[in-house]
C-alpha cells in the first residue's frame, strides 16, 4: 500500500505518513507540529525536548496483539505526581487505530469505544461503577495529569492541552476502561491489560539497564 507523503512546511523535509488517517503529526527533523488537511500540512507548534524516558518501545516498534500485528506510530507523554506514562499510538495491520498505555512496568491496550451520557468528572468517584458492553467496571484511580509532549502520528490534533483527567477503572479481570477528559466532551476507551512477553515486540529502544 503507498503511504501518503508530504513535506514540512518549516524545513522542507520528507513527511511520510505510516498510517492513513493520521491527522497529527511531528517532523522529525525540526520538532513542528504538523496537522494535516488532505495533502497539505500546517504547522501549529512546537515540540519542546521530552524528558528521558526509560521505556524500551519506540516508534517503529513491532508487535502483536491476539491474531493481531501493529507498529508504533505515535505517542503522547504525560506527567502527574508519582511519575509519568506513554499512550503509545499503535496501528493494528487491519488499519485499526489502538492505544498501549505504559506506565511504570505495566502495559495496557486499548480502542476508542462509543458510549453515550458519559458522566462529567465532577460526576465520578473511586468505588463507583459502570457497565458498557455488558460488563461492569469499578473507578479505581482518578488521575489528574499534565499534559508533556508528542512525537509521531496521531488520529486527532493534540499539542496545545495543559491538565487534563483520566479515570480508570477496573474489573475482576484483566479488562480496564479509562474515561478521558481531554476534551470538553469525554472519551471511554475499553481494553485490557497485556504483559510485555506476549506483545512480542521488536525493533525495541537499547539503553543501559535494559
Amino acid at each position: 500500500m503507498t503511504q501518503p507523503v508530504a513535506n514540512c512546511p518549516n524545513c522542507g523535509a520528507k513527511i511520510v505518513f505510516r498510517w492513513s488517517s493520521t491527522v497529527q503529526t511531528v517532523c522529525e527533523f525540526c520538532k513542528s507540529i504538523l496537522v494535516r488537511t488532505d495533502v497539505d500540512l500546517k504547522k501549529v507548534g512546537q515540540v519542546a525536548d521530552l524528558p528521558p524516558d526509560s521505556s524500551p518501545i519506540q516508534i517503529n516498534t513491532e508487535g502483536k496483539y491476539g491474531n493481531k500485528a501493529f507498529v508504533v506510530v505515535g505517542r503522547i507523554l504525560y506527567e502527574y505526581d508519582q511519575g509519568g506514562w506513554n499512550e503509545w499510538h499503535v496501528m493494528m495491520n487491519d488499519g485499526t487505530s489502538a492505544w498501549l498505555a505504559d506506565a511504570q512496568s505495566e502495559y495496557a491496550l486499548s480502542l476508542s469505544s462509543k458510549a453515550q451520557n458519559l458522566p462529567a468528572p465532577t460526576q465520578v468517584h473511586v468505588g463507583q461503577q459502570f457497565t458498557w458492553n455488558n460488563q461492569p467496571y469499578t473507578v479505581t484511580v482518578i488521575t489528574p495529569a499534565h499534559y508533556r509532549g508528542v512525537e509521531g502520528e496521531l488520529p486527532f490534533q493534540y499539542w496545545d492541552k495543559t491538565n487534563v483527567t483520566f479515570v480508570d477503572l477496573r474489573t475482576e479481570s484483566t479488562k480496564f476502561a479509562t474515561l478521558d477528559y481531554s476534551d470538553p466532551e469525554p472519551a471511554l476507551y475499553l481494553g485490557e491489560f497485556v504483559q510485555f512477553e506476549d506483545l512480542k515486540l521488536k525493533n525495541l529502544r537499547s539503553f543501559e539497564g535494559w
